[in-house]
């Protein structure tokens, strides 16, 4: 099992919520300062930090599977380093790729995505490294499904939903949040704009101004 589930720390989880729910997310964990809430591919997780904490606003790429140890164990097979760690809520694991860019695949919480949410909506998990090669390596070496690929960059598809996008950066780091829309871009503005998002269009992408003061990148699937 593989699925695309990045977490946003944020101070003002209940003002993400009308722009999920306009783009087209079912909130399915509402967990103390745990929310996560499922596109039609993929999942996105709030996690509630404090005002002014250093996290706040910031995205962190991450997956879910399905057993840690055997996930772990797969990983190593292929080629890439995957530990398991104990957490308080359980195991996870620390997979470490080659550039030094390391992230947690956690395990699922709940199985198939909400029925309910937006079909056409894919959550994106955006690896950005001087690397673009091995990086894509690492994630065949996951278990994600190569979908495309160029110079600058690769995107997977991930089993259980998502996608997982490799881009040309300077350093290892994760990208911002991003989704694909399989629609046209201008019904979905005009869905949100009623919603109330701030919206703008820009090189053919969708800019949400997110409760954070950053933006949430939707692009044409």
């Amino acid at each position: 099992m593989l699925r695309v589930r990045p977490i946003v720390f944020t101070s003002r989880p209940e003002a993400w919520e009308p722009l999920l729910a306009a783009l087209g997310m079912i909130k399915t964990v509402d967990d103390g300062g745990r929310r996560e809430f499922d596109a039609g591919s993929g999942r996105l997780a709030l996690q509630q930090v404090s005002p002014g904490a250093a996290e706040d606003g910031s995205t962190v790429f991450g997956v879910e599977i399905g057993d840690p140890a055997e996930f772990a164990r797969r990983t190593v097979a292929d080629g890439t380093r995957a530990d398991v760690v104990d957490t308080p809520h359980g195991a996870t694991v620390q997979v470490t790729a080659e550039d030094g860019f390391s992230f947690f695949a956690d395990k699922a919480a709940h199985g198939a995505v909400c029925a309910d949410a937006d079909t056409a909506l894919a959550v994106v998990g955006v690896w950005l490294t001087p690397g673009v090669e091995r990086a894509a390596q690492e994630l065949r070496n996951i278990g994600a499904r190569p979908r495309r690929e160029t110079p600058d960059g690769a995107d997977f598809n991930a089993k259980n939903g998502g996608v997982l996008a490799v881009r040309a950066g300077d350093r290892p780091a994760g990208g911002g949040l991003e989704c694909e829309y399989d629609g046209e871009l201008d019904g979905l503005r005009e869905r949100l704009a009623s919603a109330g998002v701030a919206v703008r269009s820009e090189d053919g992408v969708l800019l949400l101004a997110t409760p954070d003061g950053g933006e949430l990148v939707v692009r044409r699937a």
